[in-house]
């Protein structure tokens, strides 16, 4: 038989089989570390318009609190609160004195609290059933009341309020689009008026506040009005700058919601 003739190179063939592999892997490393410019380029931008915004709204912060009525000194914040409630105390006896026999009617109410005022008006004084057109008889009264608001620069917040009766009308689909729109007629009337719109807002609560029985007629009535609570501008400004700056400070007392405002009897 002839001899088996050996192949002393056959060696080569793994060699060259990892070799390819070993340049494989290598090729597939760079890949994955290979940076992609255009999406480092645009998370870099983003985070620089971050951190932009970030100092931008600090330094408002810090200009606010540096201001002049120094809003992060305690002492100055209490004497800040107390001339806003000298101030409120002021505004609630005028409104008091020109709504007199409105008051006398029960058609009006005024309350005062330690940082607001709380004006209720029946919405028998000022709409028609149903409706969110302000009755003539009403605008002579809501003339009287911006006159003396439109001095001032406390927040108003218009809320209108309905009964549980349903309503089911074009304009109406609920209570709450009937309460919304009775406290927006109220807050053009104002702007009409001459009070800056951005002191204004409208809320609409429809039934869901309701201040006295909505099972009798005279809790109905009652329920059906529209409030104007007018805060605090020291109280406005010191919550919001407790909040943003989330420093130590003891909180600052909350509002009640509407138809729970607990009144200070003392500042009555």
């Amino acid at each position: 038989m002839p001899s088996e003739t050996v192949n002393h190179d056959r060696w080569l063939i793994s060699y060259a089989d990892f070799v390819t592999l070993l340049f494989a892997f290598f090729v597939v490393m760079y890949a994955i570390s290979a940076v992609n410019e255009n999406k480092y380029r645009a998370f870099s931008m983003s985070l620089e318009k971050a951190f932009i915004e970030k100092k931008r709204q600090v330094s408002q912060l810090e200009n606010a609190l540096s201001g002049p009525d120094n809003a992060a000194n305690p002492a100055n914040t209490a004497e800040s609160l107390a001339a806003d409630s000298r101030q409120l105390q002021h505004t609630s006896e005028q409104l008091t004195q020109i709504l007199e026999g409105l008051i006398s009617e029960n058609l009006v109410t005024v309350k005062k609290g330690n940082y607001w005022i709380e004006l209720q008006m029946n919405s028998e004084l000022l709409f028609l059933s149903g409706s969110a057109e302000l009755a003539l008889a009403s605008r002579p009264v809501l003339k009287k009341v911006a006159e003396v608001l439109k001095p001032l620069p406390n927040q108003i917040n218009v809320e209108g309020h309905t009964d549980n009766l349903p309503i089911d009308t074009v304009k109406f689909p609920s209570n709450w689009e009937l309460s919304s729109s009775r406290a927006t007629t109220v807050v053009r009337e104002f702007v009409n008026n001459g009070i800056d719109p951005p002191r204004l807002s409208a809320i609409g609560y429809g039934e869901f506040h309701p201040i006295a029985d909505n099972r009798v007629e005279e809790g109905r009535f009652k329920n059906r009005r529209v409030v104007l609570l007018i805060i605090s501008q020291g109280y406005a400004r010191h919550r919001l700058l407790a909040e943003t700056a989330q420093n130590d400070q003891k909180p600052m007392p909350e509002l009640a919601p509407a138809g729970q405002r607990e009144i200070d009897r003392n500042r009555l």
